[in-house]
Formats: C-alpha cells, structure tokens, sequence
C-alpha cells in the first residue's frame, strides 16, 4: 500500500511538473534555462580565448567578403535574436538584401521581452536605427554603436534608459556584447555605409526567431500581443528583402513596405505626422 501511494504521488508530481511547462511560467523557465546555458558556454569560450561557437572565420573578411560579391560601403541592415543570441548582417544587393554572415552574440542581460525602464539591465527589443551620432570608437568595450532606445515608441509608453549598445567584449547591463573579434566586422560595414551615404542604419531586435511555432508556444505571455506586432515587421523584410518602413500610431509599430528610398528612415510618429498633413 505504502509503495503504491509513493508511485501515485511520483505520478502526479511528475504530470503537474509536465503540464507546468507548458505553462506561461513554465515556457519563461524554459527560455531561462536555455539562455543561461547559452551564455554560460559563450563566457567559456570567450574567456578561454576561444572563438564562439557559430563565429564565421574572421581571420579571412577578405575572402568571405569576395565569395559574397559583397563590400564595406554598401548599405546594411542588422537583425538581432535574443534567445538564439545571434546578430544577422543584410547587405543590399541588387536592389534587396543577402544576409552575409550570422554572428553569436556573447552577452545580453535581462530575460526575453522589451526594455522599460533606466537600471532594469534589460537588452531592448524593437526598432532602431544607428545613425554618425551613434558610434564610439573610443569605447571602454573596444567599439560600439548606439542603437538609439527609446525610441518614439519607447517613449510613447513611458520607458526610459540610455547608451544601449552594441559593442565589444562579453559583458552586458542591457547592451549586446559580440566579442572584438565580432564587433571589428560589424565597425567595418556600419561606419562605410554612413560614410557612403546611408544616414541610418535599421536595427531590429527581436526576442526569438520570429516564427509562428515560436509565437504560439509563448502565446500566454505578458508580451504576446507586442511580440507579435513585432513580427508583422519581421516578415514584411522575409517577403520583399527590404526592410519595411517603420512608423508608430497608437501604441503600436506601423509597417509600410520599404524601398531603396525609405531603407535609411527614421522611425517616427505616423499618427502626429498625418493630423500635421491634414491640418
């Protein structure tokens, strides 16, 4: 009797455990525990002297730059995946843009979801553009740019925080850190496309590979309905290959399909600026 009242508890905390993770909570621990690991394993490798797992092979730019028919000057395009802690470099070919190469991401702090406040050491989510202003060649983290938080949406809900970069070294109270290595390439592309005539360079950060799987396992999340109006965003770029023109109205991000024209936009208050044409 005793042996199978043990069996039916083991049971039961076993099947409470399972319909947890399935949970709310129970994916927020999920998605904890794979970051931690993530970046466990990178602060190994990079203070080990390692190159990160994922790295491309950065003792030959050259080469990989000449087998992509690509080159520092042309404009680009940066997408950021918290969970998978990878940052994509687009660089516009033919009228769209190739992703040229996938780096890790050694560092970010906080969990999966938005910025919202100065001192919460959260890694921001959304819309950006990296403007001349933005870089810092003389950063304690040997380079960074500015990814410009808050922007008109951040602040259009009230958040606040400043010098969210992305920048060297694998340390982060809010920032992406991308090792030197990394972020050396990253300088290269930014600060040719500015000096060649791209005003602003759109990054967008997003908190997981923006795919429908991805959406519907988190769909019980606080941040759902944001998420998901992020990833309207997302996939316009996945269907035209250029990144989409972004504007706010309402509370929420606005997208337009984008052009050669508007890759370089600001990411401004669409609502403010349609009462200003009709009035």
């Amino acid at each position: 009797m005793v042996r199978f009242l043990f069996v039916s508890i083991l049971l039961a905390a076993l099947v409470g455990g399972a319909y947890y993770l399935f949970t709310p909570d129970g994916r927020q621990l999920i998605d904890r525990l794979t970051v931690n690991w993530d970046r466990k394993e990178n602060r190994g490798h990079f203070h080990a002297g390692r190159p990160l797992p994922g790295t491309p092979d950065l003792n030959h730019f050259s080469a990989r730059m000449a087998a992509a028919g690509v080159k520092p000057g042309m404009p680009i395009h940066l997408r950021i995946y918290k969970l998978e802690s990878e940052i994509e470099l687009w660089v516009q070919k033919g009228g769209h843009f190739e992703r040229f190469a996938t780096y890790p991401i050694c560092m970010w702090s906080g969990r999966l979801g938005p910025k919202l406040k100065e001192g919460d050491r959260q890694a921001p989510e959304g819309f950006y553009t990296v403007d001349k202003d933005a870089l810092n060649p003389n950063s304690v983290e040997h380079l960074s740019f500015n990814l410009g938080f808050p922007n008109v949406y951040d602040r259009s809900k009230g958040r606040t925080g400043s010098f969210l970069m992305v920048h060297g070294g694998c340390a982060s109270i809010g920032c992406y850190a991308v090792t030197n290595g990394v972020v050396d390439e990253l300088w290269a592309f930014v600060t040719a496309a500015l000096d060649n005539g791209q005003a602003r360079i759109p990054v967008h950060a997003f908190p997981f590979r923006m795919t429908d799987k991805n959406l519907r396992l988190r769909s019980g999340d606080k941040w759902a309905p944001f998420w998901a109006n992020l990833k309207a965003g997302h996939d316009l770029f996945d269907r035209d290959g250029v990144p989409p023109k972004v504007s706010v109205c309402e509370g929420r991000y606005v997208f337009e399909q984008g052009s050669q024209g508007t890759v370089d936009s600001l990411v401004e208050d669409r609502c403010r600026g349609a009462i200003a044409e009709d009035s």
